[in-house]
């Protein structure tokens, strides 16, 4: 008895869902726009490529933050419009200079940061306007509110990627943790019960490897099919 591919099996969840029982909580800013906190702990997070800073707020609350390169315990980290540009603190992009270096920026203001999340990235503030203009770590432009807040500094965990696995079962577990899938067979070395490009006296896709894009999941494996270009009138 064949199993269903993949592609259908990821959406039952099971092995394929991310342990979110492991994972330490919500790594936003406060809903405060002004702040003053201690870094109490650096801890690391199952599923995120960069330690969590543990934040002590002056008024009690507690918080979590993505630690920049060379945030330490028992570092003062500061939040508002008036801050000083210091690593690890928190300020709008419209009060950030041209050039600094910048990490997890936020969508909309108020949202607790959407971009520049994964250790070792970090966006430059290229020019200041009705918009915030930033390059992202992609080599994208693109442009913020100004209200939208932003770290200053590059985010730790750099250099994560340079060391390698070493065995199968450590790549298994970094990857489960994210909730990839770990190891990716090929399709063509299937049975034909598993796989569409299964089968066959030798490896081959055996059909047209480019799919539509309308397919249902069990049948969208291979290429897509590219889309379709306007005529220009």
């Amino acid at each position: 008895m064949g199993k269903r591919v993949i592609a259908r099996r990821r959406g039952h969840g099971g092995v394929y869902k991310s342990p979110s029982h492991r994972h330490k909580g919500a790594v936003l800013y406060p809903k405060e726009k002004e702040f003053v906190g201690k870094v109490t702990d650096i801890i690391h997070d199952p599923g995120k490529t960069v330690p969590v800073a543990e934040v002590t707020l002056s008024n009690g609350g507690k918080m979590k933050l993505l630690a920049s390169e060379g945030m330490q315990i028992d570092q003062i980290i500061a939040g508002g419009p008036d801050v000083k540009v210091e690593k690890g603190n928190v300020m709008p992009l419209g009060k950030v200079p041209e050039g600094t270096l910048v990490y997890n920026l936020e969508s909309i203001p108020g949202d607790g940061g959407k971009f520049v999340r994964a250790g070792g990235t970090s966006a430059i503030v290229v020019s200041q306007g009705e918009k915030t203009v930033v390059q992202l770590p992609s080599g994208s432009f693109r442009s913020f509110d100004p209200k939208c807040r932003a770290t200053i500094g590059v985010l730790a965990g750099g250099g994560r990627g340079e060391k390698p696995f070493g065995k199968a079962g450590k790549k298994w577990h970094a990857t489960r943790s994210t909730a990839q899938v770990y190891p990716k067979v090929r399709g063509v070395a299937m049975n034909p019960v598993d796989h569409p490009h299964g089968g066959g006296a030798h490896q081959h896709v055996g059909r047209k490897s480019t799919v539509s894009r309308h397919a249902p999941p069990g049948k969208k494996v291979g290429r897509l099919s590219p889309k379709k270009k306007k005529a220009n009138k």
